[in-house]
């Protein structure tokens, strides 16, 4: 059963969809199977993984809206991961879904349709707390929130977690942090060296050692329909994405041991 992880921050132009795709490809990498989902009307996702958002038979603006399967929808991309494309149609479905029924669950009861293929599905938000966001964290396990380091950034991370909270008390109470990812960083900024200092204090071992760095190659890559991992797999960028998806895995499977233990040590398996 796959875990679904929700990237999303409030705060736009913080590497969300850079970190969506390049953590879908590095994940199918290793190999995991994959699903990226497009939750984003600017569809970035859907193009940086070689798909042309224009021409999409379906899309997951149909299957939120009932109009499509789940499994119709998906497509493949170059770099190994399936995808639930995204366009602009998702504009138009977010003002048809403020007074639908279970506006928030459309995209949760899609997605278990679909879960028992993979091992992560990964859903690139939009930059907004919309109907399409909380649809992505109620379908969530937990939220991964890449952030840059700097100081409005620390403002956005503290409105997403409260909105968290919010959201866990009425809609999704298992939902959890995944983890902070600091991406776009600079070594020599000391702003940018403070402000990652104050968030491992504050946050423990919720910030992942991967630090994604400033990186050209991870820039460029998206122009070629391509993750930084198909584009160069060498470069600084590919390899902070492969040290990404290790921890992920990790994660994943302490998860797993933990509850494995639970499971053995309860009363009722003792007994």
């Amino acid at each position: 059963m796959a875990r679904i992880i929700a990237i999303a921050n409030q705060k736009g132009g913080v590497g969300k969809t850079t970190t969506a795709v390049n953590l879908a490809a590095a994940l199918a990498r290793t190999p995991m199977r994959v699903l990226l989902v497009d939750l984003d009307p600017q569809g970035n996702a859907t193009m940086g993984s070689g798909i042309d958002k224009r021409e999409l038979g379906a899309s997951v603006t149909d299957v939120l809206l009932g109009e499509a399967q789940p499994a119709d929808a998906v497509v493949r991309s170059a770099d190994g991961y399936d995808l639930l494309p995204g366009n602009i149609d998702l504009t138009a479905a977010e003002i048809q879904l403020m007074d639908a029924a279970n506006r928030e669950g459309r995209l949760k009861a899609a997605l278990e349709t679909l879960r028992g293929g993979y091992d992560f599905v990964l859903i690139d938000c939009p930059p907004s707390l919309s109907v399409l966001t909380l649809n992505a964290l109620t379908a969530a396990d937990s939220v991964l929130v890449p952030m840059q380091c700097e100081y409005y950034a620390l403002e956005g991370l503290t409105a997403l977690l409260q909105t968290i909270d919010a959201l866990k008390a009425k809609l999704n109470p298992a939902l959890e942090i995944e983890g902070v990812l600091r991406t776009m960083f600079d070594v020599r900024n000391n702003l940018a060296n403070a402000v990652s200092a104050d968030l491992t204090s504050h946050f423990g071992d919720k910030v992942f050692r991967t630090i994604v760095p400033r990186n050209v190659r991870v820039a460029e890559a998206p122009s070629h329909g391509v993750s930084i991992i198909g584009y160069d797999k060498g470069s600084r960028g590919a390899i902070a994405y492969l040290g990404l998806a290790g921890e992920i895995i990790r994660h994943q499977r302490e998860r797993a041991q933990s509850a494995q233990k639970s499971r053995t040590s309860s009363p009722e398996t003792s007994a």
